[in-house]
């Protein structure tokens, strides 16, 4: 029997099959095209505000979307950094044909993983248990465990205008009977909607019309194992213009056309990644919008037009781009359209990312009503190394909010649940300054070695870093500078007065201006610049981040606090009707996960923690 099925070759279940392959574990990953394993359907990139950072933690606990995306992108470019260290990320301009090639070699090669062509029909369980799948051939393939990353393929359809056709993206048929199995098992599903913007011939764009958008001249990428990028003048630029009063009048006068307005569309779509159609009506006080002309491959003449998705008829949608500054005169090849699919509702979801109604089947990705490739890839990782130590019999690796994104945007799925699709946000996090795009191997190295998916070189080489940023600190605070010091001429040079007193060098960093390289010439402290940077953000932020662990612990003290399974919530005393509600349907695992949940209290809380207490005894 097969260890682990998993349905989907999209950025959830390339990253699900690898940690299950790579665990040890028989895999199979069923794909409806294996040459479309890995596909950008909608934005060539990867990365961007909270993103980057995930992408970053995917790679410290040993996925691969970071070493492709550092393999195969056009541009690098690191954002928000005018601003703190907690809200600075990572974005990469990506070739969507080398990305795909990256990926596709990867999973065809590796060791415990087969891929296999064929539309997967139901899932087959019995007693609340997972017994295989049952392809459309009418054959019976059984396994352990099923982990289902369908994304947005489940009865899906295709709208444009007035039409809606059955199919999924980039022309790919739908998954018609899926959803209509996990349904008959017990699962909730709902509709959600999203939506992708027209490419263009690059040849047929004026871009002197629009603003370049260069990338960031630093080595700067996604994983650790990376040791080389193109140098900054051999990468792509972006560009950047906007909608024009024309465009405005185009879409308002067409309104009734788009599948979004027409009643057509029955699912939800994304807030924060809305149409252009709908960017007008909500926001009707803005006289423009950005659009981004971004690259999608150096072997494909074509542009991705960022910022521009709509459900327009195909006449209304030329019309509408050819009112765009250096635009007049494109020829589009392929058509804006809106997707309709059915999703899974997260609630019936443990941290785990396995299903409460049925045992051993998982789900990540789009299925569980996220957007984005970033948060598929990251919960396909989770699915995958949670269903491997399932098999091995011990406990799920569940990372706290403040470990990781990948932590923050799985309890908010599995506790808060959602209504549209979820994207990550740095806001979403409360201890984001311990979530920063320079640790995330600090957070999380140690989980992908000790599960087994960080190699023993990578591991040592993180250690020797780690070694490295103590080292660093120690020498930093046994340098000392006195008022006769020549740092004098540098602190005069950045707007400080002269030093009255002795200081160390460690204590002189805390100054805003004052940084490593700027010290160097006084201190002779070579350092690796990922070294220098963790350093300098760690003391001039030492303040904020010890009051952050601290709030962290107390909630690391309620997440410790398990609830007893099958609490009769109806019949607690003093409990709120909308918390035994919520509690009853939610089921949550520990107290600081019941904490975390709308429309319970904390006077809820603390009856819950009596409770606690009085099983305890």
């Amino acid at each position: 029997m097969i260890d682990v099925i998993v349905i989907g070759g999209g950025h959830a279940g390339i990253e699900a099959a690898l940690a299950c392959a790579r665990m040890k574990k028989e895999t199979v990953l069923f794909t409806l095209h294996i040459n479309m394993i890995a596909t950008m359907p909608c934005n060539p990139s990867v990365g961007g505000p909270a993103k980057g950072i995930v992408v970053r933690e995917i790679d410290a606990l040993g996925g691969e979307m970071g070493r492709a995306a550092d393999a195969t992108a056009l541009q690098f470019k690191m954002l928000n950094t005018t601003k703190g260290p907690g809200v600075q990320s990572l974005r990469v301009q990506s070739d969507k044909i080398a990305y795909k090639k990256y990926m596709q070699d990867v999973v065809l090669h590796q060791e415990h993983l087969t891929v296999r062509e064929a539309c997967v029909e139901r899932i087959v369980a019995e007693n609340g248990m997972i017994k295989g799948v049952l392809l459309q051939d009418g054959s019976m393939v059984e396994s352990k465990i099923v982990i289902v990353t369908s994304g947005t393929f489940m009865a899906s359809s295709i709208l444009v205008g007035h039409t809606s056709t059955p199919g999924g993206p980039d022309g790919e048929p739908t998954t018609p009977h899926l959803s209509q199995s996990l349904r008959d098992l017990g699962l909730r599903t709902f509709r959600l909607k999203t939506g992708t913007p027209a490419r263009i011939l690059t040849s047929s764009i004026d871009f002197s019309k629009a603003e370049v958008q260069p990338g960031t001249n630093e080595f700067v990428c996604f994983s650790e194992d990376t040791t080389y990028i193109p140098p900054f003048e051999e990468q792509e630029v972006c560009y950047l213009t906007y909608t024009t009063p024309k465009t405005h009048e185009i879409i308002q006068k067409n309104l009734q056309e788009s599948a979004m307005y027409s009643g057509l569309v029955k699912g939800v779509g994304p807030r924060y990644c809305p149409s252009i159609e709908d960017k007008l009506v909500r926001f009707a006080d803005k006289p423009r919008h950005q659009i981004f002309l971004e690259p999608e491959s150096r072997s494909l003449d074509t542009t991705y037009i960022q910022g521009f998705s709509t459900s327009m008829p195909h006449d209304v949608q030329e019309q509408m781009l050819r009112s765009l500054p250096g635009l007049e005169n494109c020829v589009i090849k392929k058509y804006a359209y809106a997707i309709e699919y059915d999703a899974i509702d997260p609630l019936q979801c443990k941290p785990s990312l396995e299903n409460k109604v049925i045992e051993n089947l998982f789900t990540a990705g789009q299925v569980n009503g996220t957007s984005g490739y970033e948060e598929a890839a990251a919960q396909g990782l989770m699915a995958g190394i949670n269903a491997s130590l399932k098999l091995e019999g011990k406990e799920p690796l569940v990372l706290h909010r403040d470990e990781a994104y990948i932590g923050v945007m799985i309890d908010d799925l599995v506790t808060k649940g959602t209504k549209e699709p979820y994207r990550l946000l740095t806001s979403r996090a409360e201890y984001r300054l311990l979530l920063r795009h320079d640790n995330a191997d600090v957070r999380l190295t140690q989980y992908g070695y000790d599960i087994g998916l960080i190699p023993e070189p990578r591991y040592q080489n993180f250690l020797q870093k780690e070694q490295a940023v103590r080292q660093g600190m120690e020498e930093l605070k046994e340098i000392r500078f006195t008022p006769k010091s020549e740092v004098n001429a540098y602190l005069e040079q950045i707007g400080y007065e002269p030093l009255k007193e002795g200081i160390s060098a460690f204590e002189l960093l805390r100054r805003p201006k004052v940084t490593l390289q700027g010290l160097y010439p006084y201190t002779n402290i070579d350092m690796v610049e990922k070294v220098q940077r963790q350093i300098e953000i760690e003391i001039k932020y030492e303040g904020y981040i010890a009051k952050a662990r601290r709030d962290a612990r107390h909630l690391h003290a309620m997440d410790k606090m398990r609830i007893p399974k099958n609490l009769d919530y109806a019949t607690m005393e003093h409990l709120s009707l909308e918390a035994r509600q919520k509690l009853a349907q939610i089921q949550p695992e520990t107290l600081g996960q019941a904490s975390r949940i709308s429309g319970v209290n904390p006077a809820d809380i603390a009856v819950l923690a009596m409770v606690i207490q009085e099983k305890k005894e």
